[in-house]
């Protein structure tokens, strides 16, 4: 596991910073974690991964829909 942090998160998902943390608050994505003391967040990328697959099997299941 990688820890990611929001410029890597941003490439993998597509999502500006803005609307990543938008949807932190709105717990529609993974809540980052505080490494130590530091003010430095990431993202475990098994998170982010899984948040990934979650929205490619919902599209896949709108296609399929009538």
């Amino acid at each position: 596991m990688d820890l990611l942090r929001i410029e890597r998160v941003k490439a993998r998902t597509g999502l500006s910073r803005s609307d990543l943390y938008r949807r932190v608050k709105s717990g529609t994505f993974p809540s980052p974690i505080k490494i130590g003391n530091s003010r430095v967040s990431v993202w475990p990328s098994t998170t982010v991964d899984a948040w990934i697959e979650r929205q490619v099997a919902t599209a896949n299941l709108k296609e399929i829909a009538p």
